[in-house]
């Protein structure tokens, strides 16, 4: 009892005795079970988080685990992984090493990339023993860092990893965000800290002065409110044996100010100096903004390190508490500040620091007009524009406001603020801004500038019309650059690919490919070849689709998911597996959630059900994480009929209402059809086919591009619901379809081969469904091959053919049993038992909610490969997948299996190998 009593008046924890237990507790868990753990200790400032955490990290320390300790700081809260730079860079044995992190930093272009890259890097570590990841003062965080905060801990739960927090007490600030996202999908503590009670105030103040404390001391603490800092900063002037003689001891220093008091003047102007940088802060920073050399201020620093202010690790200068920073710093007149911070960005930038260092002084230090300033903030949202684009738009809406709005440079800045605002989602936001910019009259090479600008907006903003309506305006006044022009040809062009007329859409994007060649113009060429392929898509022309996309993720590789995605549609999946692979391979940056929709579809056309839905799954948090929604209607679509295929409805209606709420956020045509088609197929499997039909009927109202887009494998079940529901006429249309699909694709066995079954349902013709079968044998979509046989069996019963209906009801009811597509073969299994080949019947498929039977086939694989003992990432390597699939294949197996750990894992799977 002795020692704990000790340990405590050496850490100043007097009176954190449950909460110091409660946080013990979760170490030991993590470190015995493997699994990964979340704290936040929260509080007023001075209460003892810092203490509390510092003490938490030693005992982890002692205990075997990796530490990573850092500390947000007010000033540096803008700077992009900041924060967390200072955690996985901290130490002897660094979590991740100064010239990898640097790497790191150089390299990123997107959130997702970097994230994934730190969880590799930590999860590494973790392998060969726990690792404790401390952040003080997570209310300052930068949003890098936040964002990765808000997905490390449940990326990394199967991992032994503890994440400690402290931050203030904010109902939605950083903190509280961090631990929403955690929540259910590890454990996580919430720490309170409130005022210490009087006895251990006393306590404390026993520890600080090594003498009994009276009570007109204990009077006087009673000021400090509970607050151990405050009761400290009130302790620092008394000396043993002086607390008992008078009422007020000539040392005793009541509160932060009285310290200062006390004081030379010049060691409390260095202090306001040092106070203006931050909690940290550099010597000679200090020295320049005081006006001083370096050599008259030692005097200085030494006095303020005496008086327990500053602490002096050679590298920097930190005061030794932000409450002591904050007591100097509300000092300086409010003017002065707004000043003394103006100096301090340009001392920062004539140091060679980046613009985003001297930000936060030029955000509280600038003027309107002020030109430097403006020039800073352009060039800091220009380099954290890829990484958190929603700090350049805001950076960028600064300065914007602060030139004058007589001012030609305004137009430059709105430009650029339009093109960050789009960058970050804030579509209306861009627009109005650019609108508002318009409004003032620009020249005529201006306001072609701002058209353009605008042009990303629109598209985003599904505004095609409107979009086309601005680029020809532009194009008619005249007045524009070179590069300009080319650029909002490529914009008419690709509004003009939702156009009813495709050939002068095609035509209008040839034109303009020519002239971003000519002309040199890297973002012209990109729209134009962007314009040319969905141009090709909405025609039906796949090979042409391909050829475009091919040649834009040549010019710019982020669109690489484009080209995989079209080499599927002429069924050349060997090449899309090729470029997922090279993918993969290259470990880089790229549109990750549009990578893994490529990997959906490449999965989901070869069968691969269980592979496709994971995929889509990862792809929706993806776009969650970045708030940048762009695949998700058309993936619930996609699930909800893999869920029908599986005969789990009550999934597919989950599916059907949550492709129905994002519709009503993003309303384009695209995606209105998606949900109508899908609802007509949700109607077919409840028995209502005439809604059914009335959807299909929409579907192929909503523009005739839409029925290459959306029905080119589905065609032939969009035929059984018509032909179901006695529409005849409905069906012949949709066959006519297929038919015009084939004719400008007669080298893809997939839609040759559907455009033949279509007219075989349509009429009833059993030659052409034997044909479809034929040609279908060359597609590598066993899905579609499986409708087909399926087709040709009941038209061989209906013919009285039976051994032969039997033959190609097997391969139907063999394939989609083999791709997980249980429904489909159940209804299958009904055929063959009407025709007489009830012995044929395979046992039910359907798998057991928990338990290892539960886990889908990938899911198995991933269990196996992680209890071998493979990272994510390495596992991802084997199975040519990506590392976040495979997070959400394990998450998923976790949950079934009822374990929390790799190591637990490891132990079941290894108990089964035994049996």
């Amino acid at each position: 009892m002795t020692g704990a009593d000790e340990s405590l008046s050496r850490s100043g924890l007097r009176g954190r005795e449950v909460e110091l237990q409660e946080l013990q507790a979760l170490i030991v868990s993590v470190g015995r079970t493997g699994s990964g753990g979340l704290a936040l200790i929260r509080g007023e400032p001075g209460i003892g988080k810092t203490t509390l955490l510092a003490e938490a990290v030693t005992r982890a320390g002692a205990q075997g685990f990796s530490v990573g300790l850092g500390k947000a700081d007010e000033l540096h809260h803008i700077v992009p992984l900041s924060s967390l730079a200072a955690c996985v860079l901290h130490g002897d044995q660094p979590l991740l090493s100064g010239d990898a992190f640097v790497d790191l930093a150089r390299s990123h272009d997107q959130r997702i990339w970097l994230v994934e890259r730190l969880a590799e890097a930590i999860e590494a570590r973790a392998g060969s023993g726990p690792v404790l990841i401390a952040l003080d003062d997570v209310q300052w965080a930068d949003p890098l860092s936040r964002f990765a905060l808000k997905q490390l801990p449940a990326r990394l739960r199967t991992s032994p990893v503890l994440w400690l927090l402290t931050g203030r007490l904010e109902p939605a600030g950083p903190a509280e965000e961090v631990v929403a996202a955690a929540t259910g999908r590890l454990p996580t503590v919430t720490v309170p800290l409130g005022p210490l009670s009087g006895a251990a105030i006393g306590q404390l103040a026993g520890d600080t002065l090594g003498a009994a404390v009276d009570e007109r001391v204990r009077d006087l603490l009673d000021g400090a409110g509970g607050n151990p800092f405050l009761a400290v900063e009130m302790l620092a002037g008394l000396r043993p044996g002086e607390a008992s003689d008078e009422l007020v001891p000539p040392g005793l220093v009541v509160g932060v100010r009285g310290r200062l008091g006390s004081l030379q003047p010049s060691t409390l102007r260095f202090l306001q100096m040092g106070a203006v940088f931050g909690r940290t802060f550099g010597f000679d920073a200090a020295a320049a903004l005081y006006g001083q050399p370096s050599a008259t201020l030692i005097a200085a620093l030494e006095e303020a390190v005496r008086a327990g202010l500053l602490d002096d690790n050679g590298d920097h200068l930190v005061f030794r508490h932000d409450l002591l920073r904050q007591a100097v710093y509300v000092d300086i007149p409010p003017s002065a500040r707004k000043a003394l911070h103006r100096q301090a960005a340009g001392h920062l930038v004539s140091a060679g620091h980046q613009p985003i260092d001297a930000v936060p002084h030029i955000l509280k230090g600038a003027l309107p007009g002020d030109g430097e300033a403006v020039a800073l903030l352009q060039q800091a949202a220009d380099d954290v524009l890829p990484v958190t684009p929603g700090l350049a738009a805001d950076l960028m809406t600064r300065a914007l406001d602060m030139v004058p709005s007589a001012r030609p440079l305004r137009f430059a800045v709105g430009e650029q603020a339009i093109v960050c605002l789009t960058r970050a989602g804030r579509n209306r936001e861009a627009l109005s801004t650019g609108d508002l910019l318009l409004t003032r009259r620009p020249p005529l090479e201006v306001f072609s500038r701002l058209q353009a600008a605008l042009g990303g907006t629109l598209w985003n903003m599904d505004l095609a019309d409107e979009l086309r309506r601005r680029a020809e305006s532009a194009l008619a006044v005249g007045g524009a650059a070179p590069e300009v022009a080319a650029r909002l040809s490529a914009l008419r062009a690709l509004a003009l690919s939702r156009d009813h007329d495709l050939v002068a859409a095609r035509e209008a994007g040839e034109t303009a490919l020519r002239a971003a060649t000519e002309i040199g113009d890297r973002e012209a060429h990109v729209l134009a070849l962007s314009g040319l392929g969905e141009i090709a898509l909405n025609a039906g022309e796949n090979a042409v689709a391909l050829e475009r996309f091919a040649a834009l993720s040549a010019v710019d590789s982020a669109f690489l998911p484009e080209e995989i995605v079209a080499h599927l549609h002429v069924d050349d999946f060997e090449s899309g597996e090729r470029l997922l692979l090279q993918a993969a391979d290259n470990a880089g940056p790229t549109r990750q959630a549009m990578m893994l929709w490529a990997q959906g579809q490449h999965d989901l056309g070869l069968g691969r059900l269980d592979d496709a839905d994971a995929d889509f799954v990862t792809m929706e948090r993806l776009e969650d994480d970045v708030q940048v929604p762009v695949q998700q209607v058309n993936a619930r679509v996609i699930r909800s009929r893999i869920a029908l295929l599986r005969g789990d409805r009550e999934a597919a209606r989950q599916h059907l209402a949550a492709a129905q709420e994002r519709l009503a956020v993003k309303p384009n045509p695209g995606n209105t059809a998606a949900v109508r088609f899908l609802e007509a197929v949700q109607a077919a499997a409840d028995g209502d086919f005439g809604l059914a039909i009335d959807k299909i009927r929409q579907v192929q109202k909503a523009g005739r591009f839409m029925r290459w887009r959306l029905l080119r494998n589905w065609v032939d079940s969009a035929i059984r619901m018509a032909l179901q529901g006695a529409d005849h006429e409905l069906a012949e249309d949709l066959a006519a379809q297929a038919e015009a699909h084939a004719e400008r694709n007669p080298a893809v066995p997939t839609a040759t081969g559907i455009a033949a079954q279509a007219l075989g349902l349509v009429n009833n013709d059993l030659a052409m469904l034997e044909r479809s079968v034929a040609l279908l044998k060359a597609s590598p979509r066993p899905l579609v091959r499986a409708a087909a046989y399926a087709d040709l069996g009941r038209a061989l019963r209906a013919a009285g053919r039976e051994p032969e209906a039997v033959a190609a009801l097997s391969r139907a009811h063999g394939t989609f049993a083999e791709t997980g597509a249980h429904a489909a073969a159940a209804r299958v299994q009904n055929d063959l038992d009407g025709a007489g080949a009830g012995s044929r019947r395979a046992a039910a498929m359907q798998r057991p909610v928990q338990g290892w039977g539960a886990l889908t086939a990938s899911e198995k694989k991933v269990a196996r490969l992680i209890a071998a003992g493979h990272t994510n990432r390495s596992a991802a390597d084997l199975l040519i997948v990506s590392p976040h699939t495979v997070n959400t294949h394990l998450t998923s197996a976790f949950r079934k299996l009822s374990v929390n750990s790799r190591v637990q894992l490891a132990n079941l799977v290894m108990a089964l190998s035994d049996n």
